[in-house]
């Protein structure tokens, strides 16, 4: 079974064996972070397996020399989030997604920074035992080391079974929140869910989705930005939302390590300039 991610405006890139061995069609045309992190001006095909390939070559994403020493690629992403709340004491656990290994639980902020840096959307992975090893020696849990299967359900599940109360799960898929919100009524525990690579989604599964998230990621998404009513946000081009009170003190807690100066100021959101927007938006 090969690897599918979709990254560089949601293109479907396959991997097999750490090479890149298909690559579809980019959704989006522009991206400002790529833009801004590549110099990409225009999401093509062959700069979507570039990417990927700069991956596989940098971090060994696929292959079993897969690092997990990756700093901030980003002020305000999924993982610098979740690996600052863990960090102090926000969180107890996260359950998020790692080539190679499928869906992880960890309480290691570097881990959690390393797995999740450069990840996109992993839609299928392979186990890859020399991953697998470097995540359990950083104190993780893989979930189902046989098959590395993404089921963040199952993930959850596990971390309350270990003992975590205030546990962050990644999804991206919509199907997957009100799942999660019935394990947490069931199980007593404090949920934070963050959405990322919402690109492409309709109005209804965005509404839907929105109404169960903390956190969301604006990511090339038209519906997002038109249903999104955040109660704070980072960032204008790719930018994160807070929706709840929980996503809120993630964010801010976040936003103490950030090196850069911020500009901090009271207005109606979302703040959405259209020339720091994605091309086209979907």
């Amino acid at each position: 079974m090969p690897h599918i991610m979709e990254l560089f405006g949601k293109t479907r890139v396959v991997v097999k064996d750490g090479k890149v061995v298909e690559v579809g069609e980019p959704m989006a045309d522009y991206c400002p972070v790529f833009k801004k992190t590549d110099g990409v001006s225009k999401l093509t095909a062959n700069e979507a397996k570039k990417n990927m390939e700069y991956r596989i070559r940098e971090l060994g994403m696929f292959t079993p020399g897969r690092r997990f020493d990756h700093g901030v690629f980003v002020n305000f992403g999924a993982s610098e989030i979740m690996m600052t709340a863990l960090r102090h004491g926000l969180l107890d656990a996260t359950v998020t997604v790692c080539d190679g290994a499928g869906t992880v639980i960890s309480n290691n902020p570097g881990l959690v920074q390393g797995m999740g840096a450069l990840m996109s959307g992993l839609i299928e992975t392979e186990p890859i035992h020399e991953i697998i090893k470097g995540i359990e020696a950083r104190g993780g849990v893989v979930v189902d080391k046989e098959k590395a299967r993404i089921d963040q359900a199952a993930g959850l599940i596990k971390a309350c079974d270990l003992g975590y109360l205030k546990i962050a799960v990644s999804i991206v898929d919509p199907h997957d929140a009100a799942k999660l919100r019935v394990i947490e009524n069931e199980r007593g525990i404090d949920l934070i869910l963050i959405g990322a690579h919402l690109t492409g989604l309709n109005d209804t599964e965005a509404e839907a989705l929105i109404r169960e998230l903390d956190i969301v990621t604006g990511c090339a998404s038209r519906s997002v930005r038109d249903k999104i009513k955040p109660v704070i946000q980072m960032g204008t081009s790719v930018p994160m939302f807070a929706m709840t009170q929980k996503g809120k003190e993630l964010l801010c807690e976040r936003a103490k390590e950030v090196d850069s100066t911020l500009l901090i100021n009271t207005m109606k959101l979302p703040v959405l300039p259209d020339h720091k927007q994605p091309k086209p938006l979907l």
